[in-house]
């Protein structure tokens, strides 16, 4: 069996404060091989984007990282700047969620995306340059030749991401991580961009990390599906799994609370009641109790769920499921 590419267990993110430390991230594990892909979703604040950039190597200075967290079987925790440097990149690329950002306004295209096939690459200026037309036109730009002397500020949203994913490309990584990389953009674009991931991961073989709100992206992306709520892991399984039999209050509350190709228009929208706990405030209980329509008093606001088997292949953290089945669910 062909080994992982990316295999966490147990990872923790957590923050000082003069308490105990506050847990941002609690307690992830998955692993990913060549050409698989991982969607992890669930509202602002669950831990997404950190857990994301802790696998970059780029969570913030204040944060600790704690557990398991390896790369082609070598531990990716306290590298050094000079370590990471032939990793980020090169093996492990991040499309960010706002292109705009993520791409200098004072450099064209062509220069940006040149600069970072050199960093890795013992290459000539011509050869940088033949392989920045080159990830552009597999970005689906269009005449990827003259974009090359184009500026950010004189591409459109969506073609500003393409070159932020020809730019993520340009080294060759192993594993893409996007991190919410369709949110500002308009829906065909958004369909459009996922199409192009999705294909990216065939033909390349690359393995790719996405990380959305947006349920109906998340059944276009396929692979697994990783819910997250308030830093944990809630469910797990693959996304067609999950989407059609969702075995957590919270999954069924972000399906029930968004429009979704799956929704019938006869059926009214009902959002989650209530907010996110804040970071440090989970406890030792189950994180969703506060918004949760099954809670089991008692047990829920004083134990943390751990996995149940809901299936081949899918797991939920929830005490209702483990003692009720789905019948408890509602």
């Amino acid at each position: 069996m062909t080994a992982p590419l990316l295999a966490i267990e147990d990872l923790v993110v957590s923050f000082p404060s003069n308490h105990a430390p506050l847990h941002a991230v609690d307690r992830v594990s998955f692993a990913l091989k060549p050409g698989e892909s991982l969607v992890i979703a669930g509202e602002s604040g669950s831990g997404k984007s950190l857990l994301c950039r802790s696998i970059l190597g780029v969570e913030p200075e204040t944060a600790k990282v704690a557990g398991r967290l390896d790369w082609k079987g070598k531990s990716l925790l306290n590298l050094s700047v000079a370590q990471w440097r032939p990793l980020r990149g090169a093996e492990i690329a991040m499309i960010f969620q706002d292109p705009t950002a993520a791409l200098n306004p004072l450099l064209t295209v062509g220069r940006q995306i040149m600069d970072v096939v050199r960093a890795h690459r013992k290459c000539s200026r011509n050869e940088a340059r033949s392989r920045a037309i080159e990830v552009l036109g597999t970005a689906g730009l269009p005449e990827p030749e003259h974009r090359l002397t184009s500026y950010p500020s004189e591409l459109s949203g969506g073609m500003r991401q393409r070159v932020a994913i020809a730019l993520a490309l340009s080294a060759g990584p192993e594993l893409l991580i996007a991190d919410e990389a369709t949110t500002n953009l308009d829906v065909s674009i958004q369909a459009q961009i996922v199409t192009l991931l999705h294909d990216l991961r065939s033909k390349l073989g690359v393995a790719l990390i996405f990380v959305t709100h947006d349920l109906d992206l998340a059944a276009e992306v396929g692979g697994e599906l990783l819910v997250m709520y308030a830093g944990q892991p809630v469910e797990m399984g693959p996304v067609d799994t999950v989407l059609a039999d969702p075995c957590h209050p919270y999954t069924r509350g972000l399906l029930r609370s968004a429009p979704t190709a799956r929704s019938s228009r006869r059926t009214p929208l009902r959002p989650i009641p209530g907010q996110a706990p804040k970071l440090g405030a989970v406890g030792d209980g189950a994180p969703f109790r506060d918004r949760c329509p099954v809670l089991i008093s008692g047990l829920c606001d004083r134990s943390r769920p751990g996995w149940t088997e809901a299936g081949p292949s899918h797991r939920v953290a929830c005490h209702r499921f483990e003692q009720d089945g789905r019948d408890g669910l509602t």
